[in-house]
């Protein structure tokens, strides 16, 4: 296995690992209401915000047994942060995926290609071979996106094992992975 989190390059985009120094700009960024109209709300202070990311650098859960893979969506063109993906990738290869962008950057294909990125990531350096997304079900755009990377309702017994709200959905994919070592 590679590095934990290294940069990774898709043709618009560069994901460069989150890291507390991404707070002041991020904080920017989320602080976008559009993004929460579905869900969540945003950071509750700029110190908050570096506190997180500080707490997430050591990308590992406190027992060890979860991989915290977290980076910050730069737009090439313009140098300028937009957004996150991230992933919490399990011991026996299952990763669930969360994305966000700030609305000014919506409706340009920039999220379909960051999670792209993010999964063949996760599949050709992390062992990922099953990619999940949870998400609020009157989250259409977000569905838009993941049905359109190739995500699909899972069959019962994977549904059951993921339990989610009941204004969520569940949806999985594969990944397209090339043999690495799973986490340690």
């Amino acid at each position: 296995m590679t590095e934990i989190e290294r940069t990774i390059e898709s043709p618009r985009l560069t994901l460069e690992p989150q890291c507390a120094a991404h707070a002041e700009v991020m904080f920017e960024v989320l602080s976008d209401p559009a993004i929460y109209e579905h869900e969540n709300a945003p950071p509750k202070s700029l110190q908050w915000l570096r506190e997180r990311y500080a707490t997430l650098e050591t990308r590992r859960s406190g027992d060890g047994s979860e991989l915290w893979l977290n980076w910050v969506l730069r737009e090439r063109s313009a140098s300028t942060l937009i957004g996150y993906v991230q992933a919490t990738v399990h011991a026996d290869g299952h990763a669930l995926v969360a994305y966000e962008l700030g609305s000014t950057h919506w409706g340009r294909g920039l999220g379909s290609e960051a999670v792209t990125a993010l999964i063949d990531e996760l599949g050709s350096q992390y062992g990922a071979h099953t990619v999940l997304a949870i998400f609020k079900r009157s989250n259409r755009r977000s569905r838009r996106l993941l049905e359109g990377l190739g995500f699909a309702s899972p069959d019962l017994e994977k549904a059951l094992r993921w339990p989610i709200e009941a204004d969520e959905d569940l949806l999985l994919r594969q990944a397209a992975a090339t043999p690495a070592e799973a986490p340690p």
